[in-house]
């Protein structure tokens, strides 16, 4: 009887961790995009509809620009650090990833209080009317995934600092720097949606 290959059933030799498509993260992220895709859609096409019933779009004054185009400049530049720090996690580069993930924490702090701003130059209350409702929803629906990105990379940047900063954790790095885009490419349609659809109408 031939003994066993001492392969047969060795996975010790096999990476703990995988980047991209190999890693279930990965998978996890991109289900999770197409699901919240679908709720900005869904918000999108409401608004849409909204508008095609009104004479008057908005039906008060129009939204200020100024704070929700200096948010879109602030959240396209953020991509530049973002491809960065996805480079360097794949890399595993400790010193690098801890140096940009607080870059983005501090832009992501950035632009929670642009948003803070925005919500006031909308110039509309959520109960004020249908337009009101929409243009809170919207706001409101894309500001929670900013703040759950930003509490996400304070977390991985806290952990970053610590012995777990290692291994399985770069790949989270790099999922979250995979959403990160996620959430500024959403971004674009209810920039054009709120402050120019209704300039254009």
């Amino acid at each position: 009887m031939s003994k066993p290959s001492s392969f047969a059933g060795d996975l010790s030799g096999l990476p703990t961790h995988a980047f991209g498509a190999r890693s279930l993260t990965w998978w996890g992220v991109i289900a999770y995009m197409l699901i919240e895709g679908t709720a900005f859609a869904l918000a999108g096409a409401s608004y849409l509809f909204l508008m095609s019933q009104e004479q008057n779009w908005p039906p008060a004054r129009l939204p200020d620009l100024l704070a929700g185009t200096l948010f879109t400049v602030v959240i396209l530049l953020s991509e530049l650090p973002n491809i960065i720090l996805k480079k360097a996690a794949e890399k595993e580069d400790l010193a690098q990833v801890r140096r940009w993930l607080i870059i983005l924490d501090l832009i992501g702090l950035l632009l929670l209080v642009i948003r803070g701003f925005e919500f006031q130059m909308i110039n509309v209350r959520w109960n004020d009317n249908a337009y009101g409702s929409i243009a809170w929803a919207l706001l409101l629906l894309h500001t929670v995934h900013i703040l759950t990105d930003w509490v996400d990379s304070a977390v991985l940047t806290a952990l970053m600092f610590t012995p777990h900063g290692k291994g399985r954790r770069f790949v989270d790095v790099s999922e979250d720097c995979l959403y990160w885009r996620f959430v500024w490419l959403t971004w674009l349609p209810i920039y054009l949606l709120l402050y120019w659809a209704p300039r254009v109408a």
